[in-house]
């Protein structure tokens, strides 16, 4: 299940919450932010927007086109489970940067939790009223827990961050035969979810969606230890420097980039082999670690962007992406409110009629028109809509919209 969400975003919060001026952000953050949501995006309107978010645990239909087929492969073997293991990281990144930023700041903790009980409370929004495949309910309740860990020194960061990912690796073990729901369960809500979702008007389509929740809380709580990980890496990433100083690291970027991406996919390999007898005996010794492959491949892409947008040309490409990446938040929400519209049975009712392939399509044509309309608000406002909504409850008083002229 993937979502969008590392957004908690790296506005630099001074004590006198001064809005950062363009030329002090560290623009590889947004640019980093920005891929992320595209990987994201993709994942979710595949596998979740245009069909029930139960679909995935079913066997896939016989019947699937060609296009389908791969746009289905494109999304599982480079996006799915990546991407949002990226924005977690992105989260904590956020995290570790207001904490060092309100330093002077008396009341520091208490902002920091009011602005992660107000991204709870736009959480709760989202899942009850638009989607519930949203990821910022828990990116709230998991960053109170992760709070805690911002007075931690580095190598105590370290090391619960590992110990979290043994356990995230180790949980389908843990857990109890009848934590999942059953395949007659799932076969019966996929089925209930495409005649509701597609022909429902809103009161019914919120119904079942509130409905659902309990059995999507069940999926969240799975990914609660990779996530809280992820915080934690991000903070460790940010208090290291190499955002800010990526000259200084570039070996070790170099490093992460190929240990990543190569132990990551081969991890994902293994996990698509299955059961093939030729590599019965080594997928046996190997198999705890393969739920972590799309995280390790989330850090080599993450090195990667970082590679080239400090040091080869390509940064005036990938900077196309920042604007976007500074809007995550408001390009997220939108995102719910215009496939609902095209999904659902209160809009356009295509929901369960989209193949993989045209879903792929209609994304990227979304994508492309935030990614302008990103750059065309920037030019004019501080802040996303829903950025500025959110920095001026957290510190409790109206924030700043428009640039200054001139």
């Amino acid at each position: 299940m993937q979502h969008v969400s590392a957004l908690a975003q790296d506005w630099p919060a001074e004590p006198q919450s001064v809005p950062v001026r363009a030329k002090e952000r560290i623009q590889a953050i947004d640019v980093l932010r920005g891929l992320a949501l595209f990987g994201v995006l993709m994942v979710n309107l595949v596998t979740v927007f245009r069909v029930s978010i139960f679909q995935q645990f079913l066997p896939q239909a016989a019947d699937v086109s060609v296009l389908d087929h791969l746009a289905n492969g494109f999304v599982a073997t480079f996006l799915e489970s990546k991407m949002i293991s990226l924005f977690s990281l992105l989260f904590g990144v956020g995290l570790a940067i207001q904490f060092e930023r309100l330093s002077g700041n008396d009341a520091r903790m208490l902002l920091l939790l009011r602005r992660l009980l107000v991204l709870l409370a736009f959480g709760l929004i989202h899942i009850c009223l638009l989607w519930n495949g949203d990821i910022l309910t828990e990116y709230a309740l998991i960053g109170l827990i992760a709070v805690p860990f911002l007075f931690v020194p580095n190598r105590g960061l370290a090391v619960s961050a590992l110990l979290l990912f043994v356990l995230f690796a180790s949980l389908s073990s843990l857990l109890p035969s009848g934590f999942w729901p059953t395949q007659e369960w799932l076969r019966q809500q996929v089925a209930d979810a495409n005649h509701v979702y597609a022909t429902g008007g809103f009161t019914d389509v919120l119904n079942f969606r509130l409905q659902e929740i309990g059995a999507i809380l069940q999926l969240l709580i799975y990914i609660s230890p990779r996530t809280l990980g992820l915080f934690l890496v991000g903070m460790l990433v940010w208090r290291t420097g190499t955002l800010r100083r990526p000259e200084m690291h570039k070996r070790a970027l170099v490093c992460v980039a190929i240990l990543g991406t190569s132990t990551g996919s081969l991890l994902t390999f293994f996990d698509e082999m299955g059961s093939n007898p030729i590599s019965g005996a080594f997928l046996h010794w190997i198999s705890w670690a393969i739920p972590l492959g799309p995280v390790f491949v989330s850090f080599g892409y993450a090195s990667i962007v970082l590679l080239l947008f400090a040091f080869t040309p390509a940064r005036h490409v990938l900077g196309i992406f920042a604007p976007l990446g500074r809007m995550a938040f408001t390009n997220y929400i939108l995102q719910s409110l215009i496939f609902g519209w095209i999904f659902y049975g209160y809009g356009l009712g295509y929901f369960g009629r989209l193949g993989a392939a045209e879903a792929f399509l209609l994304g990227l044509i979304v994508y492309v028109a935030q990614v302008l309309a990103s750059k065309w608000w920037l030019g004019h406002y501080r802040f996303g809509p829903i950025e500025w909504l959110w920095r001026t409850l957290m510190y409790g008083m109206r924030q700043p919209m428009t640039l200054p002229k001139g």
